[in-house]
């Protein structure tokens, strides 16, 4: 789950980690109340969406007067902000965090990140601050400093350290950099998180850390465990097929294909996905209805592919194990009944009972297409889109 930057620095002020005063505003009006309530100028307007580059994007604005940020606010609330995490289509501006401006003398970027790879909790830093970490990464990587951290251990003083002197902070602001830095830590494992990042991370005149930027994303499959955080959840920026598709625990995530999918199991649905663009033709969405799917979940998963305007067909790639190929094809004949599908349907099914669910599916006087394997089936669909 992805908050907003301003919630992120809620979260921040309650493990004393140091951000800059601000309130979030709605209006223009709100927005001008909250600069002075700053007591001075410049402020900072800042677009309020989840997603990163919004300086580029025109949704970051300096104002050294109310009037100012009377009309930037203006500007930037019900904007289409578009930024390299958007896409194209952009995301509108429902609100701006109006904060006091802060005399810089050094950015910085900061993240800490679960790294499967090395079972480890990453550290990454990088002197390079306010720039996309990413062209960082592919021009000057020898910039970013990286430190793993054994969860069973957790942060050290000398992991510390070692970031510290390899972003190379001036002497007044290492030891308070230091005591951020384990907060930060904290706040990660204590909530579950799976990106925290501050970019930038500045360092003030007077050598004060300060984190001027913050993005926080937690795992949804711990959310159970924090119910405090679903009060910052916010559907206006998520895609409205995926809060829908959560509603019925389908796991969905919509992309911006024209071949709509259903399979039992992620590693599978991957590979489903990476074999339809070899086929030619482009996944629209992600769907794992897992291995214990009902024909109400069966049903709902064709429901909402098929209210993605660009899907042309749909692969269904299942492999019956806990999910038994005659009770998916049941299901699939009467969610094919229920929503009325108007595109063509391919399915490859293997496992306990196929044979009985290739009958199913025959019979069923449906159009449906039945695929003798994996390859089959996404040349199928890839002819039926093309």
């Amino acid at each position: 789950m992805k908050i907003h930057e301003y919630q992120a620095k809620e979260l921040f002020r309650t493990y004393d980690i140091p951000v800059p005063k601000g309130g979030v505003a709605f209006t223009s009006g709100e927005a001008e109340k909250a600069a002075r309530d700053l007591g001075g100028f410049p402020v900072v307007v800042k677009a309020q969406i989840h997603a990163g580059g919004r300086g580029k994007g025109g949704g970051v604005k300096l104002a050294r007067s109310a009037e100012e940020v009377v009309r930037l606010a203006g500007e930037i609330l019900g904007m289409t902000l578009v930024t390299h995490q958007t896409g194209p289509e952009g995301r509108k501006v429902g609100k701006v965090l109006v904060e006091q401006g802060l005399d810089i003398v050094q950015e910085l970027y900061l993240s800490i990140i679960p790294d499967r790879a090395s079972a480890s909790i990453v550290i990454m830093a990088s002197a390079a601050g306010g720039m996309d970490i990413e062209e960082v990464a592919a021009r000057t990587p020898e910039k970013i400093v990286k430190v793993p951290v054994n969860p069973l251990i957790g942060l050290q003083s000398y992991h510390g350290r070692e970031v510290a002197f390899g972003l190379g902070l001036p002497g007044g602001a290492m030891k308070p950099f230091l005591a951020m830095l384990g907060r930060l830590y904290k706040l990660f494992v204590d909530y579950d998180c799976s990106l925290l990042e501050i970019n930038p991370l500045v360092v003030t005149r007077d050598e004060k850390v300060i984190a001027l930027d913050a993005k926080v994303n937690f795992d949804d499959n711990a959310l159970f465990r924090h119910k405090d955080l679903l009060a910052y959840r916010d559907l206006a920026e998520e895609n409205p097929l995926e809060i829908e598709a959560s509603k019925f625990n389908l796991n969905y995530i919509a992309l911006d294909g024209n071949v709509g999918n259903m399979v039992n199991g992620a590693g599978l649905a991957m590979a489903t996905m990476d074999i339809i663009q070899q086929a030619g033709a482009r996944p629209a969405n992600f769907l794992d209805v897992g291995g214990g799917a009902s024909a109400e979940m069966v049903e709902n998963g064709f429901r909402i592919i098929l209210s993605d305007k660009n899907v042309k067909g749909i692969l269904i790639n299942i492999f019956g194990g806990i999910l038994r190929c005659d009770v998916l094809a049941s299901g699939v004949v009467q969610a094919a009944r229920q929503t009325g599908i108007s595109v063509p349907v391919v399915v490859r099914m293997e496992g306990t009972n196929v044979e009985e669910g290739r009958r199913i599916l025959a019979e069923s006087g449906l159009n449906l297409i039945t695929a003798v394997d994996l390859k089959d089936a996404a040349q199928k669909v890839a002819q039926i889109v093309a």
